[in-house]
């Protein structure tokens, strides 16, 4: 039996335990209480101090934008590191008024630009001052060491070639975002991804440690196109000489690989230099090869006479009484420059006779004869792919009457653009065969499709080494020791709703060697307003002076040269279905 004394011995030795740690309790509290009272109140701005100078943020890092590369693996475009220069108004305070004017004068601000900068964005944390600067101008705003400015790295867009390719490759903005041509095309390739790191930064907000990389940038794609930077360079030369000499508004010019469709030169003028984007002026950076449409005028009369010969409607041999030199049509007339009498299917593109074509196409069903130009690609985009491109226009058979249909074989009542008439043209270079048209490197194209059979394309060709004779409209087309096969073109253009006399395009397409030709160029010259306008005076030399060169670099072996009519070729070894 336990007495009462020890009970209560008991009882306050338990007491006097609680009393203990409640009294410990308390003064822990009372600790932390007074310590944190402290830290607020008395070591506030000590804190927030080190929180300044010690600064952990994620912070985004660029992805390196993809080249672009031509056929042969020279760069067209490549991005390259910069430093972009910005500043964080809430720091800055107290900078002496010699190093305001050092960095005005680096980032060639006007004098007091930076104060107002800094009073307009008060409130702001992040203010771009000059974006892309050099690394010289970059070291030299660094060494000024103001509070508050402070370096990014970015990237620039370059382009070696410059306004060579300006058309073609576009330009990217300041951010290194497609803007036009290739670069906004397929700017979800080139621009790849950014990354993210996490870092430390000190109370001027400059990176003083890489703590861990939180994801990696991943680079854009290149792309190689099929551009021959060699061929560019001589066509954009040429071209840009012609529309100076000719006094022009504008100028295009296209070259296709006849086998493959593959686009081995394309230039305008006039031209821009996508290095200098402070120049950027809308109506230079079109790509009018590709965008602009015009009526093709005689360049498609061989297309007529290929169809009338592959339909059964005329035969090689056959002849067209063309006096006395126009050619009534209702209440309407077809006229010729003058009088060519009878001709012959050769000397009708030599001649380049608007009647004789236009009776050749009035023994056509319309139906039959817009479906050849269907086939051709009229009236639908060439499918490059490129930004803006023109469809053009072709009349719907139902609407034509005997005269539109006249009209439509010498070019008149459709539209088209330099490259769709270029891979027209492939038709008749490739032994019937139509090619799809291409901005990147390939070897074989297999979305070709039968136009004319071989027998008719060779038969067309032979007919068109007569144009680039000293006699026909392009004598000055041809090119010394290679075959030429061209037709020339001369279109009045549509003022205020009626054809001018007075202003004009120049035109010539050609193929060499016209036997087996290697290349396709079709030129464009707009408004030439000295030496002429017919397009065997105007647009031919273009296509002689480029291919001159272009057969010598790609090491095509000379051809045969007519020195007498060749005979029509009657059958076709390796026929292609």
């Amino acid at each position: 039996m336990i007495s009462s004394y020890q009970k209560t011995e008991r009882k306050t030795g338990s007491e006097q335990r609680r009393q203990f740690l409640c009294t410990v309790m308390f003064c822990g509290m009372l600790m932390l209480l007074g310590k944190a009272i402290f830290l607020q109140v008395l070591e506030k701005d000590f804190l927030k101090h080190q929180g300044d100078i010690r600064h952990i943020v994620d912070v985004n890092v660029s992805a390196y934008r993809g080249k672009i590369v031509d056929r042969n693996g020279e760069p067209l475009a490549i991005s390259t590191p910069v430093k972009s220069v910005w500043v964080n108004p809430k720091q800055v305070s107290d900078v002496a008024s010699q190093h305001i004017t050092g960095l005005e004068n680096l980032l060639k601000m006007p004098h007091g630009k930076f104060t107002k900068i800094i009073e307009k964005n008060a409130d702001k944390h992040f203010v771009f001052l000059k974006r892309h600067v050099s690394p010289v101008v970059a070291a030299q705003v660094k060494a000024l060491k103001i509070t508050g400015v402070h370096l990014d790295r970015e990237f620039k867009r370059f382009y070696p070639s410059g306004e060579i390719t300006g058309h073609l490759l576009g330009f990217t903005n300041i951010d290194d975002a497609g803007q036009e041509g290739l670069e906004l095309a397929f700017d979800d390739v080139l621009r790849g991804v950014q990354g993210k790191k996490r870092v430390m930064r000190d109370g001027k907000k400059n990176i003083i440690a890489d703590i861990e990389e939180i994801s990696s940038p991943v680079p854009g794609r290149d792309l190689q196109i099929s551009i021959d930077s060699r061929l560019q360079y001589l066509a954009y030369r040429e071209l840009k000489l012609a529309v100076k000499s000719h006094q022009a508004s504008s100028g295009s010019l296209v070259m296709l690989d006849a086998k493959t469709g593959e686009v081995l030169a394309v230039v305008n003028q006039p031209s821009f230099n996508p290095n200098d984007r402070g120049d950027l002026q809308g109506y230079r950076y079109r790509n009018r090869a590709m965008t602009d449409v015009f009526e093709p005028g005689s360049t498609v009369k061989p297309f007529v006479i290929a169809s009338a010969l592959d339909g059964g409607y005329v035969s090689a041999n056959d002849v067209v009484d063309t006096s006395p030199g126009f050619y009534r049509i209702g209440r309407n007339v077809v006229r010729d420059f003058r009088n060519y009498g009878v001709l012959g299917l050769t000397d009708i593109l030599k001649k380049s006779s608007n009647v004789a074509v236009s009776k050749i196409a009035n023994e056509m069903p319309a139906e039959e004869m817009w479906g050849f130009y269907n086939r051709l690609g009229m009236g639908q985009s060439a499918g490059v792919g490129f930004p803006g491109e023109a469809s053009g226009t072709l009349i719907d058979y139902q609407y034509m009457d005997d005269f539109e249909q006249a009209t439509l074989s010498f070019g008149y009542g459709v539209s088209m653009s330099v490259i769709q008439l270029a891979r027209a043209y492939t038709a008749l270079a490739d032994d019937g065969l139509l090619h799809s048209v291409t901005l990147f490197k390939r070897d074989y194209d297999e979305d070709s499709q039968r136009v004319f059979t071989p027998k008719t394309a060779s038969n067309i060709r032979a007919m068109l080494e007569h144009v680039v004779e000293k006699d026909g409209t392009a004598y000055k087309a041809r090119v010394a020791g290679y075959s030429v096969a061209g037709k020339t073109g001369t279109v009045k253009k549509i003022i205020n709703g009626r054809y001018s006399n007075e202003q004009y395009l120049s035109l010539f397409v050609g193929m060499i060697p016209a036997q087996d030709p290697r290349l396709v160029m079709a030129v464009l010259i707009d408004e030439p307003t000295v030496g002429g306008y017919y397009g065997g005076a105007v647009a031919g030399p273009v296509f002689s002076k480029v291919m001159s060169r272009s057969m010598r670099i790609l090491g095509v072996d000379p051809s045969f040269q007519r020195d007498q009519k060749k005979p029509l070729v009657l059958a076709v070894q390796g026929y292609r279905p």
